[in-house]
């Protein structure tokens, strides 16, 4: 979470917002959160209602959000609000909001099915009044220094998977070497070679996917399009790897004192958070121009 937040405030907040905010988050003091996500929209960015109206030299904060990431326990907020009625992009702003002002409170911890060390919460805002000084950039920039970071939070996610996945099959492997049935260990039967290796595949392709990014990153070149692509595969992979795995472990794989039950939870959130795998298609068939020819 540091890591995207820093990249908001390092690149477009002012010198004063990086030093009270963003040095103490990196150094540890402080706690960081993105609230983007609301009831109502989710991967849908466009459509979130919470309002940020300005009064004088502040601005006043009204709405909710959902499913935030540190939510109970964030000292600021990177916030994505409506500055404008326009139904274009230029209509969003980002602000930092700290939580300890008035009007700012967690109105539920969400319970999770997997990801269970980061806590969850949904926030509401009651007219919370935060200075001018708290907008990140620009007015009315929000909404694309959002979708710039976005190629960024999925290309750390798809890094994320597969070195999951790698930890993963390595564990398998040892634990099919060391399992013995029907008096041999359970890594001699060759179908179940066969099949890590090629998951073991699947996992340097997608690996392969992520260097690509990074060079287009550090070549200062778009890479939304390959971010799409490992965002999508690496959440499809991540399922496979953790279903067979799983298999493979038989009931200790099972058992929630054990590491693999915690991954068969959690890898199910990659193809939903930070982009559904469903946004990740529509993005990449826009972009190759899959779709009905225009008359």
């Amino acid at each position: 979470v540091v890591s995207t937040q820093s990249t908001w405030v390092s690149m477009h907040g002012s010198h004063e917002l990086k030093t009270e905010f963003l040095k103490p988050s990196l150094k540890g003091d402080l706690v960081c959160s993105i609230a983007v996500t609301e009831p109502s929209a989710g991967s849908d960015v466009a459509s979130i209602r919470t309002r940020a109206e300005k009064v004088g030299g502040d601005y006043i904060i009204t709405g909710s959000k959902m499913y935030i990431t540190n939510g109970t326990q964030a000292d600021w907020l990177c916030l994505l609000a409506r500055t404008s009625s326009t139904t274009n992009p230029n209509g969003f702003s980002l602000f930092v909001v700290p939580t300890k002002l008035q009007g700012v409170s967690v109105t539920k911890k969400l319970d999770k099915l997997g990801m269970r060390s980061s806590d969850t919460a949904e926030l509401a805002f009651d007219r919370v009044r935060i200075p001018s000084s708290y907008l990140i950039g620009e007015e009315g920039k929000g909404f694309i220094y959002q979708m710039q970071q976005f190629q960024k939070e999925r290309l750390i996610a798809a890094v994320t998977s597969w070195a999951q996945c790698d930890i993963i099959l390595n564990m398998t492997v040892s634990y099919l070497q060391q399992r013995v049935a029907f008096g041999k260990p359970l890594i001699s039967n060759q179908w179940i070679q066969f099949h890590l290796v090629e998951l073991r595949t699947e996992v340097e392709f997608l690996r392969q996917m992520c260097y690509q990014c990074c060079r287009l990153l550090d070549a200062g070149q778009d890479f939304t399009r390959e971010a799409s692509m490992a965002k999508l595969k690496a959440g499809r992979l991540m399922r496979q790897v953790a279903d067979w795995c799983t298999q493979f472990h038989g009931g200790m794989g099972y058992m929630e004192d054990y590491r693999m039950a915690r991954f068969f939870r959690d890898s199910r959130l990659l193809s939903i958070g930070g982009g559904a795998d469903e946004v990740m298609m529509q993005v990449l068939a826009k972009m190759d121009g899959i779709g009905p020819k225009s008359k």
